[in-house]
């Protein structure tokens, strides 16, 4: 499913129009956004846990020369989902 399939999945669960469904997505995924970058974490019981993740500075290769290059330490977002929603997948 990508973001306009989505859209129209709230728009007729809802019954609203594509631009309200649509402005809906949009606030629900910019507030997770804000939460993960002041918070650390956004947990939403039952769904799942997106949280900061912070990988350290290592060395690595570059493919095409093989040689040794220092790579950046850099933040990611991981999601977690509810063991509830993971074992009914199984």
């Amino acid at each position: 499913m990508n973001k306009r399939e989505l859209i129209e999945s709230v728009c007729g669960r809802l019954e609203t129009t594509k631009s309200a469904a649509e402005e809906i997505v949009n606030v629900v995924l910019e507030a997770v956004k804000d939460g993960v970058s002041d918070d650390g974490q956004v947990s939403i019981a039952g769904f799942g846990t997106w949280s900061e993740r912070k990988r350290a500075a290592r060395t690595g290769r570059n493919p095409q020369t093989g040689e040794a290059m220092k790579i950046k330490a850099s933040k990611s977002v991981g999601f977690k989902p509810a063991k509830a929603w993971k074992d009914s997948l199984n």
